[in-house]
């Protein structure tokens, strides 16, 4: 089992841009009701590349916030759990620990591990620092998306547990190595593709990275993850 804090937040502007984003969360304090969508009361953004079904609930790592507060010495008295927009934190589990497909429980909702986070240039203008969402991809920090398998209710003591390991999948760390790997093994980026449970919108990005290596096995590799472009 992993203890949890649990967030949720409205729509705000970023302080020098003034787009509106999703990133500034609030500590659940009581029960609250998980959707197809995710938490009742959880809004994104830019709805083209944040929510949806298959990014209803974001987990950060707890653990990983020492880390970019070591790299990012100016921001770290900001860098605390539910900081970068999670909905979940946890000081328990990181990406090594999940396999795509893992179902877990939270209260009384099923969640089903479904792929990584694609940081966002709006976390460097969120903590007013150059660099910190290609850090976050470079290194792997990304914490994941769920998909909600069963809806329910969630309360702030409760605890993820699992309830069904996907054993034969990739953990989500050696999926994000393989899938940031210069000429990976398209053996291996074909099995990625085809793991039950795998969101859609990322398996077809894998699968049109295996066709294009089919196709181009001399030429340079384009980059495989990176951070989102500002949307204009």
């Amino acid at each position: 089992m992993a203890k949890t804090s649990l967030f949720t937040g409205g729509i705000r502007p970023l302080p020098e841009s003034g787009r509106p984003t999703g990133i500034y969360k609030q500590p659940v304090t009581q029960r609250v009701a998980i959707g197809p969508e995710g938490f009742t009361g959880d809004q994104q953004a830019d709805r083209r590349v944040h929510g949806g079904p298959e990014k209803a609930v974001h987990l950060y790592p707890a653990r990983h916030y020492a880390k970019l507060a070591a790299q990012f010495p100016e921001a770290a008295a900001q860098l605390i759990p539910g900081s970068l927009g999670e909905n979940i934190s946890t000081p328990d589990l990181d990406e090594n620990d999940v396999r795509i497909g893992d179902i877990y429980q939270l209260g009384s909702a099923r969640l089903q591990v479904c792929q990584p986070r694609n940081p966002c240039w709006k976390i460097d203008e969120r903590f007013a620092v150059d660099g910190m969402a290609a850090f976050i991809a470079e290194h792997r920090l990304t914490g994941w998306y769920w998909r909600v398998v069963t809806l329910g209710e969630v309360a702030p003591e409760d605890e993820l547990k699992l309830e069904h390991a996907a054993p034969d999948a990739m953990t989500l760390a050696a999926a994000m190595q393989l899938w940031q790997t210069h000429r990976p093994s398209l053996t291996e980026l074909e099995k990625l593709a085809a793991t039950p449970g795998i969101a859609s919108h990322w398996q077809q990005k894998i699968e049109n990275r295996c066709q294009w290596l089919r196709q181009n096995i001399e030429a340079p590799i384009p980059p495989a993850f990176h951070p989102k472009p500002e949307q204009p």
